[in-house]
């Protein structure tokens, strides 16, 4: 199969850079690259196996293990080392795909079912991660990669081995791979154990330059009409490219760094405020990597700058979803003049407005910002008691004969035979002896347990009763730490917000937690205040998504007052609706943003705890 040539890519020079350098040292970590949809990601990594170097592999090993480190050897391979019968062989470096409708049996490794049928062996059929093996493990769209199986490919990221313990088969091999992703932000972000597992992030915008959009519509529409010409148009450069990827392997391991420079660059990392040691180990690899591509032996203070453009970026947020990008290091703050105390005079009048009493703000829209609140230790009690229900890493559900989630026993089949468990069917024939044969009575099928999907609806009180004390302010803040713990949790989110005459539903359930996290700030304050309309909304999300199996948990943030109805009274009202979400299931939460101050105007809060029994908390 022929791809595109690696050399004819035009631009995306940092993005080259992070795949060549990984190539040449693959303890970098691998490269994330995150852009917009059709700006060549695929078609990048694709490209780039066509310059991949040769390696020397055991021959005959399904694990591509390393003839020269004992070390980096499956038990099968270490045997035959200690007897010197160890044959090498030579093959090109490949980029393995890795689908994200994979299953764990396809991944891991599973029973091979010719030799358990044909012998009553219990032999192993390798799987992805035996294939990525000192090879490019590539993932596209690597943010909507099922949990269960990102967290297998963290472990073996992690330790650089596969432990496959399954239908009575127990053995590992290494797997030991350069994980390359690629994802559309918009479609919702990476999980943060995820992210910081790679060595380098690039962000791939599509150029802006007329000359360079011209040229890449020649390039792909010639690429198209002669693959096989275009091909050989730039095969001499992708040539000259691997040799420079080998040779810059071969004098890696002389290339040196100053002291001064490491000190620049561990200093430079501390006052950045990057926590995790992986941020300087990456570099220093990196910027070795690049001094060897240019064939020099001693980094320069320039390799290091180009090194540190690719692997600090995405440990430099400020927040887990903001877009990765270099900050400016803060200068001290002046005093300031006469004339800039003048200038923001304007503003201390504005602060002023904020104190009118309720019936000013109730009918004028105000803007608040977010205060800077901490929910967690309020709420860590109540957390140990209930863990089952505030962590959707906790809510399980029980699948049989679906090839969805981790394998934990196995049953006969409801209605079809799918996903079947071999071990358990051979086994099952097996007891009637040789020659074996599988009846309809000996099928076995999988019970899984898998995540259960969730969505948490916020429900934010934005009225003009908020804006006393400036309470939205602390509501938005909370807000925002909730958006937080759900993209740990990796929880869908959905934003009501109330105010006016009806609630509306800013944000319909998503990952898209920067949506989320920017439609909270910018929500504005004032008018009445429809408590009702916004528990019916939560109502109908729930119902919509309960024919999906998808659960539904509403946070509801508001100092509890209430003034307009929407069938007859407000708590008429409010009770009929809070009784259908306990009939319904919906979990409730209160995030009470009254003071402790007396408050002589009446609240519903207590009356929606009392009916659905949701905890308050106060903020």
């Amino acid at each position: 199969m022929i791809f595109f040539p690696f050399s004819a890519i035009v631009g995306q020079d940092k993005a080259k850079l992070a795949l060549i350098c990984n190539a040449i040292d693959p303890t970098i970590g691998g490269v994330l690259l995150s852009g917009d949809k059709g700006t060549g990601k695929s078609t990048m990594v694709r490209a780039f196996s066509q310059v991949l170097p040769e390696i020397e592999v055991v021959e005959d090993c399904a694990f591509n293990c390393n003839p020269h480190n004992i070390a980096d050897m499956c038990d099968a391979c270490r045997e035959r080392a200690e007897r010197g019968e160890l044959s090498v062989a030579k093959r090109k470096m490949r980029v393995i795909d890795l689908p994200l409708s994979i299953t764990l049996d396809r991944l891991v490794g599973t029973i091979e079912i010719s030799k358990a049928l044909k012998e009553g062996i219990r032999a192993l059929q390798p799987g992805i991660l035996a294939e990525a093996n000192r090879n490019i493990l590539y993932i596209d769209e690597v943010n909507l990669l099922e949990d269960y199986i990102a967290d297998v490919l963290l472990d073996s990221a992690a330790m650089g081995w596969n432990f496959v313990e399954r239908e009575g088969i127990s053995l590992k091999h290494p797997s030991k791979f350069i994980l390359v992703g690629s994802m559309n932000p918009e479609e919702g972000e990476l999980r943060p154990q995820l992210l910081d597992r790679f060595g380098m992030f690039v962000a791939i915008e599509a150029s802006q330059n007329a000359e360079e959009r011209i040229e890449i519509v020649k390039r792909v529409t010639e690429f198209q009409r002669d693959p096989q010409g275009f091909y050989e148009k730039y095969r001499k450069q992708d040539e000259k490219l691997r040799a420079s990827i080998v040779k810059a392997k071969e004098i890696l391991g002389e290339v040196e760094i100053e002291e001064e420079l490491l000190k620049l660059l561990v200093e430079t990392i501390i006052q950045l405020g990057i926590k995790t040691h992986r941020a300087e180990i990456a570099t220093v690899k990196a910027a070795k990597a690049i001094a060897a591509l240019a064939g020099r032996k001693k980094v320069s203070i320039e390799d290091l700058n180009k090194a540190m453009e690719l692997t600090l970026p995405h440990r430099l947020k400020s927040r887990p979803f903001q877009k990765p990008q270099m900050p400016q290091i803060p200068q001290r703050q002046e005093k300031l003049t006469s004339e800039q105390r003048s200038e923001n005079k304007p503003m201390e009048k504005e602060s002023m407005v904020q104190q009118k009493d309720q019936s000013s703000v109730g009918n004028s829209e105000m803007r608040f910002e977010a205060a800077n609140v901490e929910i967690e230790k309020r709420c860590c009690k109540e957390e140990a008691k209930n863990a089952g229900n505030r962590s959707s890493r906790d809510c399980r559900l029980t699948l049989i004969g679906k090839p969805l989630g981790i394998p934990i026993s196995y049953t006969l089949p409801i209605k079809d035979a799918r996903d079947i468990n071999l071990f358990a069917t051979l086994n099952s024939a097996m007891l009637r002896g040789y020659p074996l044969e599988i009846r309809k009575e000996d099928i076995r099928v999988n019970v899984r347990k898998a995540r259960a999907p969730k969505v948490t609806a916020i429900l934010l009180d934005s009225s003009g009763s908020m804006a006393l004390q400036k309470r939205i302010s602390i509501a938005k803040g909370v807000a925002k730490k909730i958006v937080e713990n759900s993209y740990k949790r990796r929880d869908l989110l959905s934003l009501i917000v109330f105010n006016g005459n009806e609630a509306k539903v800013i944000v319909s359930p998503t990952r898209k937690y920067e949506e989320v996290f920017d439609a909270i700030e910018n929500i504005p304050t004032g008018g009445k205040t429809p408590l009702a309309s916004a528990l019916f909304r939560l109502l109908c999300i729930a119902r919509s998504l309960k024919k999906r199996n998808i659960k539904v948990n509403g946070i509801l943030i508001t100092d509890g007052k209430a003034n307009v109805p929407i069938f007859g009274k407000v708590e008429e009202d409010i009770t009929r609706i809070c009784n259908s979400l306990a009939r319904d299931g919906v979990k409730l939460e209160i995030y009470d943003t009254r003071t402790k101050a007396f408050d002589p105007s009446p609240s519903y809060i207590e009356l929606i705890s009392e009916i659905t029994n949701a905890q308050i908390l106060r903020v």
